[in-house]
C-alpha cells in the first residue's frame, strides 16, 4: 500500500507538468486562428508582435511563477500549496474563453505562465518527500513523462477538436487536478517543520504503507527530525584538523568531541555546505547541459524538414509522431532508471544525441542522402535526448539535496533553466544565419559531448541511496 501511495501522490503532482505541456504546445495550432483577417475569435487580427507573444509570455510568467512558489510552499505545505499554484492557469484558460481582446489573451498566457513555473519546482521536491529508494528514480522520472504525454495529448486535441472545447478540456484537466491534490496526504518534511510530529508520523506511516509503531516508520521519522534540526557546522574540539560530518547531524550525546560553530539560513548553507554546494553544482551543470543540446531549437526546425521529408503527412500527423517519440522516451526512462542508474542513462544518451547531431549536421550541409533520412535522425534524437540527457537531470533535482535546501535549489536552477531556454530560443536564428543550421548542430553536439564527460566523472551514481548516503558520496568524492 505505501508504494501504492507515493505512486498516486506522484501522479497528482505529475498532472501539473501535464498541463504544462498543454500550455506551451497549444499555439502550434491556434496562431492561425487568430492572425486570419477575418477572424471570429478575435475583434481584430493578431499582429506579428502579438502573434510572437503568445508563445513567448509564458515563459515570462514561468520565471516569475519559479520565484514565488519557494515561498508557497514553505507556508502552505505541497498538499495545499499544488492547489494554490494552479489556480493561475484556470484563470488564463477562462479569460482565454471569455475574451474576444488580443490584449487580455496575451495577459492570460503570462498568467498561465506562472503556474507552468510553479509547476515544474513543485513536482521533483514533493515527489523527493514522499518515495522511497526503490523507486525514486521511476517516480522522479514521472513529471517529465507527464509533460511529454501533455505535449501529445495537446496536439491530438488541436488535430480533433474545436478552439472551444480545447479549452474547455484544460479547464477540465485543472479541476481534475484539484480533486487529486485534495486526495494526497501532506509531505511528512513539511509538517516536521511545523512541529506537527504526530501527523509526520502518521504522514509517514501512509507513505510506508505500515503502522504508526513499526519500525520502518520509527526509523524514518528518527531520520527526518534529525535531518530538520538546524544546519550546523561542526568542528573538532583541540584538533587544528577540520572533520566533515554530514552537515544535517544532530548534536547529541554521541558529539562530545564537537562544537557548534554557527547556525546559518538554508541560502548561506546550500552554498556553504561541501555536499550540498557539490549537488548543486553538478545538477546545475547537467541541466545547463541538457538545454545547450539545443532541443528546443531543433523542434522549431523539425517541421520544415519533415514537410520536406514526408510532404504526404499533415503538420498534424508529423506532430503527433513527435510526440510519441518524446513520449517513449520518457516512458522508457522513468522504467530504465531504478533497474540501471542515472549515470548509464545520462551517458549513452548523451553519446546518442551527440552522434544524431553530428549526422544531422552532415546530412544538411552535404545533401547526400535524401530528406527522410535526416527526419529520422531528428526523431532518434528526440528519443534518446529524452530517454537520459533531458530527464535524468532532473531525477538528480528530486534526489541529490537534503530537505533543509531542497526548496531553494529547486527554485534557482529552474529559473536558470527558464533563462537558458529563453536565450537558445532566441540565439538560434543567428547560430543559423552565420553558423548554418548544420554549424549550429555541430555546436549543439559539442555539448552533448561535455555531457559525456560531465556523466562518467561527475554525476554520482545514486540509484537506492538513502539522502543521508547520497550526501556522504559528495563528501567522500570532494576529499
Amino acid at each position: 500500500m505505501g508504494k501504492l501511495h507515493q505512486t498516486q501522490t506522484t501522479l497528482a503532482c505529475s498532472l501539473g507538468t501535464l498541463l504544462t505541456g498543454l500550455l506551451y504546445v497549444w499555439p502550434s495550432y491556434t496562431l492561425h486562428l487568430y492572425s486570419a483577417k477575418h477572424t471570429t475569435l478575435l475583434s481584430s487580427p493578431m499582429t506579428d508582435l502579438e502573434i510572437s507573444l503568445v508563445g513567448s509570455l509564458p515563459s515570462l510568467g514561468a520565471m516569475v511563477g519559479t520565484a514565488l512558489v519557494g515561498s508557497i510552499l514553505s507556508i502552505f505545505g505541497r498538499q495545499k500549496g499544488g492547489l494554490i499554484i494552479v489556480l493561475p492557469l484556470m484563470i488564463s484558460w477562462l479569460m482565454i474563453d471569455l475574451t474576444t481582446s488580443s490584449l487580455v489573451i496575451l495577459i492570460a498566457r503570462f498568467i498561465g505562465g506562472l503556474s507552468a513555473g510553479a509547476f515544474l519546482v513543485h513536482s521533483p521536491i514533493f515527489v523527493s518527500e514522499v518515495a522511497e529508494e526503490s523507486i525514486r528514480g521511476t517516480l522522479a522520472s514521472t513529471p517529465m513523462a507527464c509533460y511529454c504525454l501533455g505535449v501529445l495529448i495537446s496536439y491530438l486535441l488541436g488535430w480533433f477538436v474545436t478552439y472551444r472545447y480545447i479549452i474547455w478540456a484544460n479547464i477540465i484537466l485543472c479541476l481534475i487536478y484539484v480533486v487529486l491534490m485534495i486526495t494526497v496526504t501532506e509531505s511528512p518534511v513539511f509538517l516536521m517543520r511545523q512541529n506537527r510530529e504526530e501527523d509526520a508520523r502518521m504522514a509517514i506511516s501512509h507513505y510506508r504503507g505500515a503502522s504508526i509503531s513499526s519500525e520502518i516508520v520509527l526509523e524514518q521519522f528518527s531520520r527526518l527530525k534529525q535531518h530538520i534540526t538546524p544546519a550546523v557546522e561542526l568542528i573538532a574540539v583541540g584538533s587544528d584538523v577540520k572533520v566533515e560530518e554530514p552537515e544535517k547531524e544532530k548534536l547529541n550525546t554521541e558529539n562530545e568531541g564537537f562544537e557548534e560553530k554557527s547556525k546559518i539560513s538554508s541560502f548561506k548553507f546550500l552554498f556553504v555546505s561541501p555536499s550540498s554546494r557539490r549537488a548543486f553544482n553538478i545538477v546545475g551543470l547537467t541541466l545547463t547541459l541538457e538545454v545547450m543540446m539545443g532541443m528546443v531549437a531543433v523542434q522549431v526546425y523539425a517541421k520544415d524538414i519533415f514537410a520536406k521529408a514526408v510532404p504526404s503527412l499533415s503538420s498534424h500527423m508529423c506532430s503527433v509522431i513527435f510526440a510519441v517519440v518524446f513520449l517513449a522516451g520518457s516512458l522508457l526512462s522513468a522504467l530504465f532508471s531504478d533497474k540501471f542508474g542515472r549515470k548509464i542513462l545520462i551517458v549513452s544518451s548523451s553519446v546518442a544525441v551527440a552522434l544524431c547531431l553530428s549526422g544531422m549536421g552532415v546530412l544538411m550541409q552535404t545533401n547526400i542522402l535524401p530528406a527522410w533520412v535526416t527526419a529520422v535522425l531528428i526523431l532518434l534524437y528526440c528519443f534518446a535526448f529524452i530517454f537520459g540527457a533531458g530527464s535524468v537531470p532532473y531525477v538528480l533535482l528530486a534526489e541529490c539535496f537534503v530537505p533543509e535546501v531542497q526548496s531553494l535549489a529547486s527554485m534557482i536552477l529552474m529559473e536558470w533553466v527558464w533563462l537558458l531556454n529563453f536565450f537558445i530560443v532566441g540565439v538560434f536564428p543567428f547560430l543559423a544565419k552565420f553558423l548554418g543550421v548544420y554549424g549550429s548542430f555541430y555546436s549543439f553536439a559539442c555539448f552533448a559531448v561535455a555531457d559525456i564527460i560531465v556523466g562518467l566523472f561527475f554525476v554520482p551514481e545514486t540509484k537506492g541511496l538513502t539522502n543521508e548516503q547520497i550526501q556522504e558520496m559528495f563528501l567522500r568524492r570532494r576529499k
